[in-house]
């Protein structure tokens, strides 16, 4: 996405368990993932030689948080979660330089219609929910079901480029 905006990056990271989070909001988990993000990413590389952005997203609805699902039914029941409900994507990003340091959460909202049946199974089946949080990709299955965005699109692909653009060229 990045690369779509004209920003050069060198992409490392530093692993970062997200399981040892308690957060009971969607927001704060979000939060404090990033958080733990950049600390870890902060300790290790620094801001001496290039700046840092660590980002990091939550999908929920229906005041869950919609994690990535382990298995069919699991993927089931959160994609039921989302059908015919507004489902937000939160991101939070923190940048990082010798001269500004920048947080910032972020929101998209997607309303989607009811998920026809038939189609989700068949999605299921085909297995293209693994490793997505909320079981799905907006760009994906979900696509269809759009009835409203409300917010940034790149917001729900993992960093709201649209924020981040100002500081960087300035």
């Amino acid at each position: 996405m990045l690369k779509r905006f004209g920003v050069e990056f060198i992409q490392e990271s530093v692993e970062f368990d997200e399981e040892k989070i308690a957060a009971k909001s969607p927001k704060s988990f979000v939060y404090q993932a990033t958080l733990g993000k950049y600390e870890a990413n902060y300790k290790h590389f620094g801001i001496e030689e290039l700046p840092l952005l660590v980002a990091d997203t939550v999908v929920t609805s229906g005041g869950l948080i919609l994690r990535k699902a382990r298995c069919v039914d699991e993927a089931r029941n959160i994609l039921l979660t989302q059908s015919g409900n507004t489902t937000s994507i939160i991101t939070c990003m923190i940048y990082h330089s010798e001269k500004l340091k920048l947080v910032d959460i972020s929101y998209t909202d997607y309303i989607f219609d009811t998920f026809e049946e038939k189609e989700l199974e068949r999605y299921l089946q085909s297995g293209e929910w693994r490793g997505k949080a909320g079981a799905c990709m907006v760009e994906g299955f979900c696509k269809k079901y759009i009835k409203e965005v409300r917010g940034y699109e790149s917001t729900a692909m993992g960093l709201c480029v649209e924020k981040l653009l100002p500081f960087l060229r300035s």
